[in-house]
């Protein structure tokens, strides 16, 4: 059986077409909305409440070449985490991670907060 002219470039334009954006990522530089940058600073403050800056920042820059398995890291370990924070967060957040310039402004976050921390008078 013999096929029509042109069918395998016809078929293989529209695969090309509809995985084209298979492995695409957004754009740096889009700016985070304003519950996301608020979500962000929280988890900041949940971190330095706890101590854990350094190992978190210290982490976070390790794993920087591989946010997006970060993020699936998160999503596996949301039944653990639910104890510490709200689910939706824990999604909010791993989605976030899936951006490449979202651990860069984590990092710097907690840093913030660590920083204002130590500066505070202690009680």
């Amino acid at each position: 059986m013999a096929l029509p002219k042109g069918f395998l470039a016809d078929r293989l334009s529209g695969l090309k077409s509809r995985v084209q954006h298979a492995f695409a990522v957004e754009p740096d530089g889009q700016p985070l909305s304003a519950e996301d940058v608020a979500l962000l600073e929280r988890v900041a403050v949940a971190v330095v409440e706890r101590r854990m800056a350094v190992p978190t920042v210290v982490f976070l820059e390790s794993v920087g070449p591989m946010n997006f398995l970060g993020s699936q890291a998160l999503h596996f370990f949301t039944p653990i985490l639910e104890v510490v924070f709200p689910q939706r967060d824990i999604e909010r957040v791993a989605l976030l991670l899936e951006r490449r310039d979202t651990l860069p402004r984590l990092t710097a976050l907690i840093e913030r907060q660590a920083e204002s921390r130590r500066a505070a008078p202690q009680p």
